[in-house]
């Protein structure tokens, strides 16, 4: 059964290497990778995928990957899309808990990754253009659309601002029972083991992370830390610029806040958690990896063997909860779908997901240089252009893409 899948896995290890720009950009290059460049399923399927990961809470991008392993082969092959796509992100990440201390941390901000931004707004502006006529037909989505793209520009930060938005969209086309497609479909069985699986872990993290704190047990800080991110990976709503603060909060604040001598407790420097949220975005796969990078700087006073084993913590309880609860509850949304009033919901949904990649990229070329009469200005909007009309007209794989921008950065870093 996997050697059928080893085309298909290929196509996720070279997406992991090159998907640049957070969860709305990873949409339009797995649009282009899964849909366009090979049908592994259909656009509307990746969009319907993609709007029921925004209602879970976790990485949506990973999930939504995570979907599509499952649709093509069931949880063995979910699971290994699943692994495959976080290895080079949370590899890296976690190399970076090592070398922090050896490498000159202004380096970091390297400018071989200054085109990537334009890069990532391009690929979403390609997004949007190809959802467009898939999911705004009428007054009632352009509408849903017009008003998802105003509220994610100006509240794209805000944690929940995209569920509920899902939300609020499926509602507003539930209120015309005009039109009524009904779909007939024998409902699956539900499987709870994954279910119970995520709750039991993450009921049983908790008292006994706790039960170490009040019993002070030496040495409890990798049950501490996998408590923390696991919970952390269960409730985040938004993606990775709504998991980093939360992180910076629970890791460098609270312990510098309450002012404790305790080697127990979870800490990471101030300094280092911003060196590590910032070069996090410059990675290409889910912004989620970052916890790869504070597990090991959490366990880096322990020893070296400690330091990887806390990369690994945080690499698994960050992506667990994801994992368990969109293999859970994906069955169940496919079983309501033969309503309905849940099948009416998918047009507005979907008119959603547009607002929210135009909304995505408004938000994103705010802050790249695009109308300053300067030499960047002119070669940041020749990137965003060049990208759509590549990934539109030409079946250019989005690896030489990304490699392009990459030696563009490069080359011209090199003559400045």
């Amino acid at each position: 059964m996997l050697i059928r899948h080893v085309h298909f896995l290929k196509a996720v290890f070279l997406h992991s290497l090159t998907a640049y720009g957070g969860p709305q950009a990873h949409l339009a290059m797995m649009m282009k990778t899964f849909v366009r460049q090979t049908p592994y399923l259909t656009e509307s399927e990746l969009m319907e995928y993609n709007a029921f990961c925004q209602l879970l809470p976790g990485a949506s991008s990973t999930q939504t990957l995570t979907l599509i392993g499952y649709k093509r082969g069931g949880v063995t092959l979910a699971i290994l899309t699943l692994l495959i796509w976080i290895a080079p992100a949370c590899i890296l990440m976690g190399a970076l808990s090592f070398l922090l201390s050896y490498i000159d941390k202004n380096a970091l901000n390297g400018n071989i990754f200054k085109f990537i931004p334009p890069m990532a707004a391009g690929f979403l502006l390609y997004a949007c253009f190809t959802a467009f006529p898939l999911s705004i037909k009428n007054s009632i989505t352009w509408a849903i659309m017009i008003v998802s793209t105003t509220i994610t520009y100006f509240f794209f930060k805000m944690p929940g601002i995209f569920p509920a938005l899902i939300i609020l969209g499926g509602i507003a086309t539930n209120l015309s029972k005009k039109r009524i497609p009904q779909i007939e479909q024998k409902p699956r069985k539900i499987k709870w083991w994954n279910f119970w699986l995520f709750g039991i872990i993450f009921i049983a993290a908790g008292i006994v992370s706790g039960i170490a704190k009040r019993d002070n047990w030496p040495n409890r800080k990798p049950i501490n830390l996998f408590e923390n991110t696991y919970r952390m990976g269960s409730l985040v709503f938004g993606g990775g610029h709504v998991l980093m603060p939360m992180m910076y909060e629970q890791f460098s604040v609270r312990p510098e806040a309450i002012k404790t001598k305790d080697s127990s407790v979870v800490q990471i420097n101030e300094n280092d958690m911003y060196t590590g949220m910032g070069i996090v975005r410059a990675m290409p796969g889910p912004v989620f990896s970052i916890a790869s990078f504070t597990g090991g700087m959490a366990l880096k006073d322990m020893g070296t063997e400690m330091q990887v084993v806390g990369c690994l913590i945080g690499t698994i309880a960050i992506f667990l909860p994801s994992a368990l609860l969109v293999l859970f509850f994906f069955p169940i949304w496919s079983n309501l779908k033969k309503y309905a009033a849940v099948y009416r919901s998918l047009e507005g949904i979907n008119a959603v997901v547009v607002g929210i990649m135009i909304g995505s990229t408004f938000y994103i070329m705010r802050d790249i240089s695009l109308i300053e009469p300067k030499t960047i200005s002119l070669l940041n909007v020749c990137v965003i252009i060049g990208t759509s009309l590549l990934l539109s007209y030409t079946r250019l794989p989005s690896p030489f893409i990304v490699a392009a921008c990459l030696l563009l950065g490069f080359f011209i870093n090199s003559s400045s």
